[in-house]
Parts: C-alpha cells; sequence; structure tokens
C-alpha cells in the first residue's frame, strides 16, 4: 500500500470513534494496512487504533488481532503458514514465529486446527464468522455455575472437535477436567468423580453420555469409539476388551452389550439403565421408564387379614416366615456357601380374586420389605423394540434397588400372564419375536436374579414350561371353602352375624374379591340410605347381581 493511503487510513481511525466501529471494518482496516508490511515498526502505530479495538473486544493481544484478521481474509477456511507469509511479505521461516498466536487464537477458540496431526492449517470456527455478521463478538460459552444440560453442550463442542481431529483426546480430557473442577454442584460431576475412573475408561464413558444426550444415540458400534483412544494399539485393546465383557466399563455395570432376540451382540454397546438412572438423573431421560413401574413402602400398605384354606395358609405362612430379614440372610448364606443362585422367584397362580396379590401385599407388610410393582400392559410397548429395553431397564432399576436397600425389595409381575405364558414356536411377525424376545430376557434375568421375584396369574394352564422350572415356589390359590368364606363375610362386615355369614358362604361360592365387592356395595347404601333393618336380604341381592349372566361370555378379570 502507498504511503499517502496509509496516512489517510490512519488519521480516518483517529477521527473516528471507537464505538462506531465495526468489527468487520476493523477487520478490514488490519487486512490492509498489514499487506506486505512485514509487521515492522513503522507499521505498528498505524495498525494500533483497529487491532488495540480488536484486542479489547476479543480479550487477545494485539498482534494475535492482527493474526486473526489475516485469516479471516486469507480463509476463512484451510489457512496456513504460506498465507501469512505471502499476505505479509516475509519468508515461511518468519511466518512460524507467529505458532504461539495461533496455539492462543486456537485456545480462544477463534481459530481451529483442521488436524491436530498438522497444525499447519487452521480454520476461522464457524460460531465466530456467524457473530462478525452480526458485528458480535463471539464469546466463550460460560464455563462456571453451569446447569447439567449445559455442560453437555460443552462436551457436545468438544466431542465434535474430537472427532473432526481439530484437538487430540489429551486436550479433550483436559478441558473436561476443568469443566468438571468449576462446577462440583452438577450431580453428574459427582457422580463422575466418585467412579475414580482411569482416564481413557472415563474418556470412553463420557463419550456414551454425550451420544445419548446430544446425538440420541444409544446403538454404539466400535466404529463411534476410536477418537477417544490415542492410538491403534490402545483402541485394540479396548475392542477386545469389550467383545469378551472384561472391559472396566462393563464389569462395573456402566455400559453392556446390546441385545438382539435375547441374545448379546458383542459388536453393538449401550450405556446400562443403571447407569442412565444414577449419572444422567438430571437430564429426565428416564421418565418413560418410571411409569412402567410403581414402588410401594411397605410402612403404606393397610393391614389385613386374609383366609385361605388349609393347605395354603401352611404355604403362605412358611413364606412369609422365610422372607423375614434374619431368616433370609441365613438361607442366602448356606445357598452361597452350597454354589447355589441366591435369587428367590414365586409363582402365586389360581383364579381371580383368590387373594394373589394381596397375600404379596401381606407379605411384604409383616417382613419390612417394599414392593417394586411392575406394569406389565405398559412394558408391550406398541413400538417394537422398545419392550425390550423396558423389561431390561425394569431388572436394572430392581438391582439398584436391592444394591441400595437395607432389606431386598419384591419385585411384583402383577398379572403376568401375557410375559410367561407359552413362547411362540417359529414366530415370524415382528410382534411375536417381540414377546419371544421379552421372555428370553425374564428368562435370563431369573437366572441372575439377587433378590424376590413373585408372579401372579389367573391362567397358569398356559405357562411355559421353561417359566415353570424357574420357580422355585409356587403356590395355587383355589376358591375358598365355605368355613372360610364365612370368615371373610364377617371379617368384612362386622356387623353380620355368624348364621347370616354362613348363610351367605353356603349360598354363594364366591372369591374373596367378589365378597369385598359386595361388601363395599352394602357400605355405599348404608352411607347413602342408613343402615338397613333386612341387612341379610340386602347382601343376598347384592350377591345375586356380583356374578355376569352365566350364558354371556366371561372375561377374567384380576383381584
Amino acid at each position: 500500500m502507498k504511503e499517502t493511503s496509509r496516512t489517510s487510513v490512519n488519521k480516518t481511525a483517529r477521527s473516528r470513534k471507537q464505538q462506531d466501529i465495526t468489527l468487520l471494518e476493523a477487520i478490514e482496516q488490519i487486512v490492509s494496512i498489514s499487506e506486505d508490511s512485514a509487521l515492522d515498526a513503522g507499521v505498528m502505530p498505524k495498525l494500533k487504533p483497529w487491532s488495540s479495538y480488536l484486542a479489547q473486544r476479543y480479550g487477545i493481544t494485539e498482534r494475535q488481532a492482527i493474526i486473526f484478521s489475516i485469516c479471516m481474509e486469507r480463509g476463512p477456511r484451510r489457512v496456513d503458514y504460506n498465507d501469512l507469509a505471502r499476505h505479509l511479505g516475509v519468508t515461511h521461516i518468519r511466518a512460524l514465529s507467529y505458532a504461539s498466536d495461533i496455539d492462543a487464537l486456537v485456545h480462544r477458540r477463534l481459530l481451529r486446527y483442521r488436524d491436530v496431526k498438522d497444525e499447519d492449517n487452521f480454520d476461522v470456527n464457524q460460531p465466530v464468522i456467524r457473530a462478525l455478521k452480526h458485528n458480535e463478538v463471539y464469546d466463550l460459552p460460560q464455563r462456571s455455575e453451569l446447569d447439567c444440560p449445559a455442560l453437555f453442550e460443552h462436551l457436545n463442542m468438544l466431542f465434535d472437535d474430537l472427532c473432526d481431529d481439530a484437538i487430540t483426546i489429551h486436550d479433550l480430557q483436559g478441558e473436561v477436567q476443568m469443566l468438571f473442577d468449576e462446577n462440583p454442584q452438577i450431580g453428574f460431576v459427582q457422580h463422575i468423580n466418585n467412579l475414580h475412573l482411569h482416564s481413557s475408561d472415563l474418556s470412553l464413558l463420557l463419550l456414551f453420555c454425550h451420544l445419548l444426550i446430544n446425538k440420541d444415540d444409544d446403538d454404539i458400534r466400535f466404529g463411534q469409539i476410536e477418537c477417544v483412544f490415542p492410538d491403534k494399539g490402545a483402541y485394540n485393546r479396548a475392542k477386545g476388551e469389550l467383545r469378551s465383557g472384561e472391559h472396566e466399563l462393563i464389569r462395573r455395570r456402566l455400559i453392556e452389550h446390546r441385545n438382539a432376540d435375547g441374545i448379546a451382540d458383542t459388536t453393538r454397546y449401550q450405556l446400562t439403565a443403571d447407569a442412565k438412572r444414577t449419572l444422567l438423573g438430571e437430564m429426565k431421560i428416564f421418565d418413560t421408564e418410571e411409569k412402567l413401574s410403581d414402588v410401594l413402602a411397605h410402612e403404606t400398605l393397610t393391614p389385613k387379614q386374609l383366609f385361605y384354606p388349609q393347605g395354603i395358609q401352611h404355604q403362605v405362612e412358611e413364606l412369609c416366615r422365610f422372607f423375614a430379614p434374619d431368616e433370609f440372610r441365613s438361607i442366602r448364606e448356606r445357598m452361597q456357601q452350597r454354589g447355589f443362585r441366591q435369587g428367590f422367584a414365586c409363582l402365586f397362580y389360581g383364579g381371580p380374586g383368590t387373594g394373589k396379590t394381596e397375600t404379596v401385599y401381606q407379605m411384604a407388610r409383616q417382613t419390612g420389605r417394599d414392593i417394586m410393582v411392575v406394569d406389565v400392559p405398559q412394558i408391550k410397548s406398541k413400538w417394537v423394540g422398545d419392550s425390550e429395553k423396558n423389561i431390561k431397564a425394569l431388572f436394572d432399576r430392581y438391582r439398584d434397588m436391592v444394591r441400595r436397600a437395607r432389606l431386598a425389595p419384591i419385585l411384583l409381575f402383577n398379572e403376568a400372564d401375557a410375559i410367561i405364558s407359552t413362547r411362540k414356536s417359529g414366530a415370524s411377525n415382528a410382534v411375536d419375536k417381540m414377546e419371544n424376545t421379552i421372555q428370553n430376557i425374564i428368562l435370563q434375568e431369573m437366572e441372575s436374579l439377587d433378590g424376590i421375584l413373585i408372579a401372579t396369574t389367573n391362567l397358569e394352564e398356559n405357562l411355559d414350561t421353561a417359566f415353570e422350572r424357574r420357580f422355585l415356589y409356587k403356590i395355587r390359590f383355589d376358591k375358598p371353602d365355605a368355613s372360610v368364606r364365612s370368615k371373610i363375610w364377617m371379617q368384612m362386615i362386622p356387623e353380620l352375624s355368624a348364621n347370616d355369614a354362613a348363610t351367605l358362604a353356603a349360598s354363594h361360592e364366591f372369591s374373596g374379591g367378589q365378597i369385598e365387592n359386595i361388601a363395599r356395595k352394602h357400605a355405599v347404601h348404608a352411607v347413602l340410605h342408613g343402615e338397613s333393618d333386612h341387612m341379610l336380604e340386602d347382601l343376598l341381592k347384592y350377591c345375586a347381581t356380583e356374578r355376569l349372566n352365566a350364558s354371556a361370555q366371561r372375561v377374567k378379570v384380576g383381584f
């Protein structure tokens, strides 16, 4: 540029107020003044009004502001040291002396290396260009006092740079450590720190979390994880450990093989449901799964006296004694000494209304065990593929409850006919395949169960033989005989005389659930119309309407 022109530009800069200068104007002036200048001492005062303005706005040095401006002009893509040398009119060796400025601009995220293996090439970051178009300074995202979603925005940026070879895995680990140090209040950070993982295992776990949250990807293949390993040897070692199930993250139940038709696929991986729930609870990714089950605290269960025929009474009492904390602990120790499985699966089967579910509730209340009640219809999601995830998530959640609870809770599959019935041979359509897969997963989980599982069913004749073998205790709940029915009538309606109770018991072979229905109708009538002088007569009328017309199609319903 001619000397007169540079002088004119300099005068223009001095005559304008800084607040009137746009960022692009400052860059344009720097580019114009610095061309062929070699940045010698004579040109620096002429650049100062513009370079100091940019330096102040971006928080960088004046020389870095000049280098950044040249990169914008020569790029903003695929800029190298030769571009700097040609613009300034200096040798390539002289241009390399600005490497520390390039590093600083990369750290400020105004530039990024195109490939960390070759730091001679760099780009202007796209967010920087977008901000410049609106005369806005691109600021580094806030690093402290973040919440969990904001932290994952940072992780998204870092992993994108890693996958684009803009940073090394070592750089990413350093950035993550600074983020964690500045945000100890985030639950995710606390959980990760408590794991005390080796840096390579930590990077892999963070990648899984990032892919799930930021990319909605929970089906991870080997090709997606190579970027977190410093070399091919470390990557190949990790692949071998993952395939064999010996990797640290698998052994600690943080990641797992995905399943296809109940069979583990050793080339595909996902976070375990336990890891998702524990590490990613703040991201609320488990809202859907939580609806599939409900936890009943034992102290909230209402005491209720139950009556059984003599044979059932003995079995129920024996099982309840077995679930008592001291007995249960002793039995588990004996099982462990003899190499037997330590989990216990029980089946309560029989007609509707015979007290199967209520028996579970009363056992839980008496032995101080909470109950995780599974909503079986919700498990069978209408979307093929979700059901398998749901059932594995439920068992993972139960394992987590067992691990944290003082006493192992009871896992209750109520009205489980839909998922423990005979498997379909030669299944060809998607629904049949899905149901078979669900059953295969449940069978596998029952083999490794560490706790108490109870399933109830009204249709025991449809029970698959593979399930039958896995239920250690099986109790058949028959309808009560006349003497038991009489006790139930008196327990449900205390004001009923023994003779009237015997009359009702003899006249109708009702289950406990049906008797309770009639007792409730009687209570409603008393509230609306007052106590009746003809209670037996009224109750017999209710009995007559309890059963549907015998000629109508009967549908089995649960208690």
